[in-house]
């Protein structure tokens, strides 16, 4: 017997419930010392595992124990709310409850009564399972002779204590990184500086501060280097042998100016049924990158590619993003096709998946394509032998945005900035919406689509990328929102429908809050994960989607292609088992990455408008109120940049907040979202990301 197993699928069942010690002993008659210290190391391990909790001297499962699993969010204020594993709301834990728990840290807790309201949804820390943050960054200062670190995470609340002799050369005022070692209950953490990154408020040591107290590396281990330098940089004829040749095909790749991996290549024609044919070719990256390697699992850990102004972090060394698995200008490479017949309705009526080979005729950028599109002569006649093409793929764009907004499909119009760094100067715009990056989202949205399809009706184990609808109560919050500007809407929020929202948009389209309904709009919706089940897509109005035409830069899009691939190859039976539990390890981690992935890459574009705006300090501007708070207003530039003004900043009044309506007001003064207004720049705080603004006055 297993006794191990045996203990845990007892309390697992519910059979052993509220157990004791020495009744545990007696039930498997564990009478010797070693007999009992090995019961008692197998009762400490699955405690340790939060299967068991031990309570008033008894043991039982955490299933049947009434008590909470979840994750601490912290506030700089030192109190926390529990996020339950299961799903159901938060629990507010006041800082007298947390017995030493932090931001991120996996507990259980149990509810308690909260004596200022008189509810249930207050908790206490009973145990922590496991430690969330391992690595932070912060400045070191030193204060009554201590080494002490504050932590760039406000969530993160307790200073971090640096024994004398491991500050590894930190002074006051540097940025550091920090590796936990210890936990005192009742004092601060106990941490090792393992790096010193530069003086606060400098750019590039505050930036380094955020990438790498959030985890993420730039540099490879040597061990992928290693496989890395084993693979060909150009494809062999042998390679071939069992793939469609499209290498004589019209075949281009559209990117930005600044692209370095080009992992997606288009070409339409109209055939002579007057349907379309539309081939989306995407890099092979899994020809490559093989299941169990060092590369693999470093593919794995990092799940994305995340992009800053002046770098990217790539997910793939640059050895295959930049070479073999890009999609370069006139050298052969593999690739995975998705070929479609559609018709002018837009309606898919044939599709063929195939692995391939094409040749790319040329690099397309975005500005060339638009150029071509406006009817430009110089670049027509630059790129004549292309412009007819994508005049058709303009011409087939139209089309399916057509059909996608007959669906209902949500298309948001959110103010994205373009934040670029060149020779040590930031400079900040607003990203243009041009026609030609809508080419491309429309043909990649239809190649997704179309290989989800293919996977779903043939039960295969890939990740789906879904999007639930609006909570109950984020769709109330919304529709409130919309009453406060005027607008009544029709639907229930517990019945909303993607053409629900889409109709709201072409309503207030026009209108001086448009873009404000946007923003509100999209906090109002579910954030899009990956799942091993198909949920939908709720923003695209789409019945079943995947993330097939990224592999460079997205790990899902890797599975993927290496699940479709079997499958061409007639490997179909071996599929649940080599997939099967891994697809739902594999969501999971790769959501969560890519959470903490957008979080650093905004942390940085904050930190690069708040650096960018240093120089405009007591300059004025013109803004739209884009936040309402009980403790300040947020406004929004017209290049994206945000700042507050504080309460205390606001003139002088009694004010109180009303969150339905999204306005503060006291007797003299009112803001809301919304209001446009003229803001002169106070200050800058780097370490923070701040920009403050003073609300001079509203503007008509």
């Amino acid at each position: 017997m297993n006794l191990q197993l045996f203990i845990k699928d007892n309390f697992i069942s519910g059979e052993w419930k509220n157990i004791s010690l020495k009744k545990i002993y007696s039930l498997i008659d564990a009478k010797k010392p070693f007999e009992q210290k090995s019961v008692q190391k197998i009762l400490n391990a699955l405690e340790n595992e939060g299967v068991i909790v031990f309570l008033d001297g008894k043991y039982t499962a955490v299933e049947f124990s009434g008590l909470i699993k979840g994750t601490l969010r912290g506030n700089e204020k030192g109190f926390a709310f529990l996020v339950p594993n299961d799903g159901s709301d938060d629990y507010f834990i006041p800082n007298r409850n947390l017995h030493g728990g932090l931001h991120e840290d996996t507990v259980l807790a149990k509810k308690v009564e909260n004596s200022l309201k008189g509810s249930s949804d207050e908790a206490e820390v009973v145990k922590i399972l496991e430690r969330g943050v391992k690595i932070l960054s912060g400045t070191f200062y030193r204060d009554r002779g201590q080494n002490l670190v504050r932590p760039d995470d406000k969530n993160y609340f307790e200073d971090v204590y640096i024994e004398k002799g491991k500050e590894n050369g930190a002074k006051t005022g540097d940025k550091v990184l920090v590796k936990i070692i210890g936990y005192f209950k009742g004092y601060s953490p106990d941490g090792v500086v393992t790096e010193v990154l530069g003086k606060r408020y400098e750019l590039f040591a505050e930036e380094n501060s955020i990438i790498k107290g959030s985890g993420f590396e730039e540099k490879f281990p040597k061990t992928v280097l290693d496989e890395v330098a084993k693979i060909p940089q150009e494809v062999g004829d042998n390679q071939l042998i069992d793939r469609l040749n499209l290498t004589d095909r019209l075949i281009i790749t559209i990117d930005g100016d600044d692209s370095r991996d080009f992992d997606d290549a288009v070409e339409v024609e109209k055939l002579k049924n007057g349907n379309y044919k539309l081939g989306v070719h995407i890099a092979d990256v899994s020809q490559y990158v093989k299941t169990g390697t060092a590369l693999d699992k470093e593919a794995y850990n990092r799940a994305t590619s995340v992009y800053f102004p002046d770098r990217v972090l790539p997910m793939l060394p640059k050895e295959l993003s930049n070479g073999i698995c890009s999609l370069n200008e006139g050298v052969v490479r593999l690739t995975l096709s998705c070929i479609m017949e559609i018709s002018p309705k837009g309606e898919v009526v044939d599709r063929q998946i195939v692995k391939s080979a094409i040749k790319s005729k040329r690099r397309m950028t975005y500005n060339k394509v638009e150029a071509i599109i406006n009817g430009d002569a110089d670049v027509i006649a630059q790129y004549a032998d292309v412009s007819s093409m994508i005049m058709l793929m303009a011409e087939l764009q139209s089309v399916l945005t057509a059909k996608r907004d007959e669906r209902g499909s949500v298309d948001l119009d959110i103010k994205e900035a373009h934040i670029t760094y060149q020779n040590g100067e930031i400079d900040i715009g607003q990203r243009e919406a041009k026609r030609a990056y809508k080419i491309i989202e429309e043909f990649m949205v239809l190649a997704n689509e179309c290989v989800a399809e293919f996977a779903f009706y043939q039960e295969l184990p890939i990740l789906y990328r879904i999007h639930e609808k609006p909570t109950v109560e984020k769709a109330q919050t919304f529709v409130e929102f919309l009453k406060a500007l005027g607008i009544n809407v029709r639907w229930r929020p517990e019945n909303a429908r993607p053409s629900d929202f889409s109709a709201v948009l072409d309503r207030v389209k026009g209108e001086p809050f448009y873009s404000l309904v946007n923003r509100v709009m999209l906090r109002s919706m579910q954030k899009a994960s990956y799942y091993p089940e198909n949920l939908g897509h709720f923003g695209l109005s789409s019945k079943c989607y995947c993330h097939f035409t990224s592999p460079i830069r997205r790990y899902p899009d890797l599975i993927v292609h290496r699940v479709i691939k079997m499958v061409l190859d007639g490997q179909i039976g071996q599929l649940n088992d080599l997939y099967g539990d891994f697809i739902y390890e594999t969501a999971t981690q790769t959501s969560e990455k890519e959470r903490k992935a957008n979080e650093v890459e905004r942390a940085v574009d904050d930190l690069y408008k708040a650096k960018y705006m240093e120089n405009f300090i007591g300059q004025e501007f013109d803004g739209v109120i884009s936040g309402v708070t009980s403790f300040g207003v947020f406004t929004e530039l017209e290049n994206t940049v945000e700042g507050i003004t504080k309460l205390e900043d606001l003139p002088r009044g009694n004010y109180s907040h009303d969150p339905k309506t999204f306005t503060l007001s006291s007797s003299k003064h009112t803001y809301k979202l919304g209001d446009k207004v003229r803001v002169g720049v106070m200050g800058v705080d780097l370490s923070s990301r701040r920009v403050e603004f003073i609300i001079l006055y509203k503007l008509a």
